[in-house]
């Protein structure tokens, strides 16, 4: 049964609770970028007609991730790998349609946030994150 008012788990392994507190960051980042514009996923919300709802799928990835894996429950460790590593796929889409460089294309526009982006997904594929939802999640 899920407990809706528990957000976070003290008694997950650090590199849980690191990528926990970076998820729902980055899922406030990215409803802004849906929002206001200037990034890749306004980039899909103006470009097509499904984009505005890729966007909201994004941004409720990255808060229903991490809060089952609060709630200790293995679809939201993986519903959190794909929400860290789908600003590095978007990406990597929208710059391969416009022809950018390899670099633009792997990095984005953004040095930091694709530094965030690899971190959230180490953290989250750290073998202390992978054995704690192995043995403790259902």
């Amino acid at each position: 049964m899920l407990n809706f008012r528990k957000w976070f788990d003290r008694m997950q392994p650090q590199t849980l609770q690191i990528a926990t507190w970076l998820l729902y960051i980055n899922g406030f980042f990215a409803l802004a970028d849906l929002l206001d514009g200037g990034g890749v996923l306004s980039y899909f919300r103006y470009r097509y007609t499904f984009g505005f709802v890729l966007g909201l799928i994004v941004v409720a990835a990255h808060v229903a991730g991490p809060f089952l894996m609060a709630n200790e429950r293995r679809v939201g460790w993986q519903l959190s790998v794909a929400a860290a590593a789908a600003p590095m796929v978007l990406n990597f889409v929208a710059y391969s349609q416009i022809g950018a460089s390899w670099r633009l294309r792997i990095i984005g526009s953004s040095l930091i946030s694709f530094a965030f982006d690899v971190a959230v997904l180490a953290l989250l594929l750290h073998n202390q994150s992978r054995e704690h939802q192995r043995i403790w999640y259902h």
